[in-house]
């Protein structure tokens, strides 16, 4: 069995991740199917209001410190008296998106190193493509979509954004599998 060296999958590497890049910067500003995840307050001025002087960082409304005070009957009637939020306050300003970007494209090289690492520790030279491409794909999978539930169960994220966010998630996944079955040794 002839083995693969993680240095010699360097071309496909970088030729998932920049397909991924691009797969995705078509999914949000050409498809813009994720537009209608976000929803506008009632009132969106008044609400601005409130947060004023809110330092970047996540917060919670109704907030409890501790499980103490979120066992108290204070607490369990501002959460059923509700809103119950989850709130991301970034710094302000437009968002920084050459550093997102950036970070994605990080993300997205770290991803296909990692689905390498793993088809280096699995698979031989010469191995067909069907089969990378499903070790490559189940992986690649993992690491675009897997959290998209998780932010379901705990955060609130929407169901529809989650489909969403899963759908995209296999397109990467489909185009990480096919780039390391192509460029497969």
């Amino acid at each position: 069995m002839a083995t693969v060296s993680l240095m010699s999958l360097w071309l496909p590497i970088v030729a998932a991740a920049a397909i991924v890049f691009v797969a995705s910067a078509l999914v949000w500003m050409v498809l813009k199917w994720h537009d209608s995840d976000w929803s506008k307050l009632p009132d969106e001025e008044a609400a601005r209001a409130a947060l004023t002087g809110a330092a970047e960082g996540e917060y919670s409304v109704p907030y409890a410190a501790n499980n103490a005070e979120r066992a108290s009957e204070a607490f369990q009637a501002r959460c059923k008296e509700g809103p119950v939020v989850m709130l991301t306050v970034f710094p302000r300003g437009l968002p920084n998106m050459g550093k997102q970007l950036g970070l994605w494209f990080v993300y997205c090289l770290l991803v296909s190193w990692f689905v390498a690492y793993l088809l280096t520790a699995t698979l031989a030279a010469g191995t067909n493509y069907l089969q990378v491409f499903q070790v490559a794909g189940t992986a690649a999978f993992l690491a675009y979509a897997g959290g998209a539930v998780p932010a379901m169960i705990w955060f609130g994220q929407g169901k529809g954004r989650t489909v969403k966010d899963i759908a995209d998630g296999l397109v990467y996944a489909l185009l990480t599998a096919g780039v390391f079955g192509w460029l497969w040794p």
